[in-house]
């Protein structure tokens, strides 16, 4: 996806990241530190990703074009994170302050995921569809701070530039909308989803959420609309496709697109389950590692078939 990403940031005059202000990004720019010294401090989760994403923002500064981090949830995060690590805790926050929202946003979805975590491994079925349930509410009050606090810092940034790419995961669909209601009517805001542009190299339908994805947008939306069924249903497939799809960084592979191409399978595989198959699938893959999970699935559907 990076030379995907690369190609539409560079018709823009700035780009906005969706990453916090981090120590040495502006030296990685210039090339004065090394893109492997700047990414030794953190704690990174596609490593070969971030180093060819640096890279490219090497690239965009080196060619004229502004680039800035601008994430104030993650960045505020981090922050509480350095308090309490200087021995402060919860109660040294102020109730009402933006840290503290931030801080109670992490706290009910983190402790939601991990209470799903137990659950799954250990509870019922319909435990663990409550659980997914409990947690995609809570992971959508904090995508929606997210989105509320990134539109607001971005909206006093933009109008220093004529054309401005902003970063940001499908999940964040909500900011789109955050965006297009505050600026002005003069400002033209426009969706690109980068993974179209995949699948029609690919010719492939365009699939772009997961069951969970599905879920949490509609909590993100329709926080206090309930059709349990639909969620019920949802959620059940979210825990069957959060077994089978692949988690490990794959770079070296024969496709351009290995992660895309596993999430459209794995959506493809879902959107065929039924509760009742969901039900007869959770014991016999809860404990399973992915590659046998997705045998074990696969060989479900085709003796039910």
């Amino acid at each position: 996806m990076v030379p995907v990403a690369l190609e539409m940031m560079q018709r823009h005059d700035a780009v906005f990241l969706e990453e916090p202000p981090t120590d040495g990004f502006e030296t990685m720019l210039d090339n004065i530190l090394s893109v492997d010294d700047y990414l030794l401090a953190m704690d990174i989760e596609y490593p070969e990703f971030s180093r060819r994403m640096c890279h490219l923002q090497q690239k965009l500064h080196a060619g004229g074009i502004a680039v800035f981090q601008v994430e104030p949830f993650i960045e505020e995060l981090l922050g509480i994170h350095d308090l309490f690590g200087r021995g402060y805790g919860p109660k040294d926050l102020k109730p009402g302050t933006r840290q503290y929202r931030v801080y109670l946003a992490e706290r009910n979805a983190t402790g939601a995921l991990l209470n799903y975590y137990k659950t799954v491994m250990t509870g019922s079925f319909e435990a663990t569809i409550e659980a997914i349930r409990h947690f995609a509410r809570a992971d959508a009050a904090r995508f929606r701070l997210r989105d509320r606090l990134r539109a607001e810092a971005l909206i006093h940034r933009l109008g220093n530039y004529a054309s401005v790419y902003i970063e940001a995961g499908v999940i964040h669909y909500q900011l789109w909308q955050l965006l297009f209601r505050r600026l002005p009517r003069a400002v033209r805001v426009r969706p690109v989803f980068l993974a179209d542009i995949a699948f029609k190299q690919m010719k492939q339908k365009r699939l772009l959420y997961g069951p969970g994805d599905q879920l949490t947008l509609w909590y993100i939306f329709h926080p206090t609309l309930s059709q349990k069924r639909r969620e019920a249903l949802l959620a059940a497939r979210a825990v069957i496709y959060s077994k089978i799809i692949t988690k490990e960084e794959m770079y070296d592979t024969s496709s351009p697109f290995p992660h895309l191409e596993d999430e459209a399978s794995c959506i493809r595989i879902t959107r065929t389950l039924s509760m009742t198959d969901c039900q007869r699938l959770f014991p016999l893959i809860r404990h399973a590692k992915t590659a046998d999970a997705r045998r074990k699935v696969a060989e479900y559907r085709n003796s039910s078939m």
